[in-house]
């Protein structure tokens, strides 16, 4: 029960970062690998102020407005000065790496004893409950913090893609979308399409910092090695998601990446019960994404119609 409920937590976090990667590499078409820059410093501005007994909510918008900058930061480059797309991104990470560790000023920042969101979402269901440590659904016990923490991140994830939905209802989102689709239409229309890609990597990369932040409390640690492939994961995420709603509209896809999202993360889960090494899950991450972006095409070659035969 206990392995269960640490995949549902942790798919709804990085639910976030498919969020995210979803805006660049669906919405702009924009490879952006800021994303596993963004995670960590996400985390390393959540853990620093944490540990200095920042209040929770307010370290966590602190991580997310950092995201943002980084993300401001790879749109300037490329729009700005006429940098590739992929190597903007690569630019951005490669300095994220020095940064996080100049913001944490170490490797790893530990968060068992601070008071962060997690022990917040703990004490709100033990004064519900009355529960101290321990919580029995049917006949599975179920430690408080970890039941507090997978509630905490469903709403999290609800909130945030109900957000994310209404605003892409709105004309700036219309917009946004619109410079990913068509910029040449958008442009004419008197839309300024770079500003447009800027924006979008801000609210992605946010979103990216927000779901590190969260991982960081979940986990208990922040570690400048956590955005590793973490890019990877999130177009899996969305992969997944696409193949289980089936359908291209808005509502259904963003749904779908959360959904993907902790559908991967069980998939690791079972994976890693049965005996995977922990040192293959990355590998085995890479060539499943490979898999799923070349089986649609495989597909479509297998089905399609064959030429008449004389």
């Amino acid at each position: 029960m206990t392995l269960l409920i640490g995949a549902l937590t942790i798919g709804l976090i990085l639910s976030l970062l498919a969020l995210g990667v979803f805006i660049s590499f669906r919405v702009f078409e924009f490879p952006d690998i800021t994303a596993d820059g963004s995670i960590t410093l996400g985390a390393a501005v959540a853990a620093v102020l944490l540990v200095h007994h920042v209040h929770p909510v307010v370290a966590t918008l602190a991580a997310a407005c950092a995201g943002g900058i980084a993300g401001t930061l790879t749109g300037v480059i490329h729009t700005r000065f006429g940098i590739n797309k992929l190597l903007s991104g690569i630019l951005v990470m490669t300095a994220l790496y020095s940064t996080n560790l100049h913001v944490m000023g170490k490797s790893n920042v530990p968060l068992l004893d601070v008071r962060s969101l997690a022990t917040l979402a703990e004490g709100a269901l033990t004064s519900v409950t009355g529960a101290e440590t321990t919580l029995y659904i049917v006949d599975w016990s179920v430690a408080v913090r970890d039941a507090a923490t997978l509630v905490a991140s469903f709403v999290a994830a609800v909130l945030v893609g109900i957000a994310l939905y209404l605003f892409f209802r709105t004309n700036l989102g219309t917009a946004m979308q619109a410079s990913g689709d068509n910029p040449q239409m958008i442009r004419a229309l008197g839309v300024n399409v770079e500003n447009m890609i800027v924006l979008g990597l801000a609210v992605s990369n946010a979103l990216i910092a927000l779901s590190g932040a969260l991982l960081a409390q979940y986990q208990g640690f922040a570690d400048v090695q956590m955005g590793i492939g973490m890019v990877v994961w999130g177009l899996a995420s969305i992969i997944i998601g696409e193949a289980l709603v089936g359908v291209r509209q808005l509502g259904f896809i963003i749904a779908g990446a959360v959904m993907g999202s902790v559908l991967f993360r069980l998939l690791v889960a079972i994976a890693l019960r049965a005996g995977l090494d922990p040192n293959d899950l990355k590998l085995v991450t890479a060539v499943f994404v490979f898999c799923a972006l070349i089986l649609p095409g495989f597909l479509k070659r297998l089905t399609g119609p064959r030429p008449a035969s004389r």
